[in-house]
């Protein structure tokens, strides 16, 4: 499962559909493939994640009482926007109030398996 963070700051007045629009319309994906999708509002106060569990979407919204969630995006103007996508553990770390420094690969890069000449036993 991914998490994919929307790139700008959402309106988290939008409930279930209008989170699933913006999906669809801006993100270019089909929130009932299983992903995450997190929404930060623009005071980076409140966060919102879809996710369809595979009966019907949920919403799990959470409301800072202090602080601000990191930000997720470049300020206006600086670049293109880009999705970033998150692991579940970044996504839990995020929702704790965590800044994401940078990433660490734990696993060792995928194995191409490759053919070997048989070698003759007789000598």
């Amino acid at each position: 499962m991914r998490v994919w963070a929307y790139p700008v700051a959402a309106d988290l007045r939008k409930g279930f559909d209008g989170l699933a629009g913006l999906v669809a319309t801006q993100l270019q994906q089909d929130a009932l493939r299983g992903d995450c999708y997190l929404f930060v509002n623009r005071q980076r106060t409140r966060a919102k994640v879809l996710l369809w569990d595979g009966t019907g979407l949920c919403v799990y919204h959470k409301r800072l009482e202090q602080g601000r969630f990191a930000a997720l995006w470049a300020p206006a103007g600086s670049t293109p926007l880009q999705v970033r996508t998150l692991t579940l553990s970044e996504l839990s770390l995020f929702l704790e109030g965590c800044v994401l420094l940078s990433r660490t690969a734990l696993s060792p890069a995928g194995v191409t398996p490759q053919r070997r000449a048989a070698k003759s036993l007789t000598g």
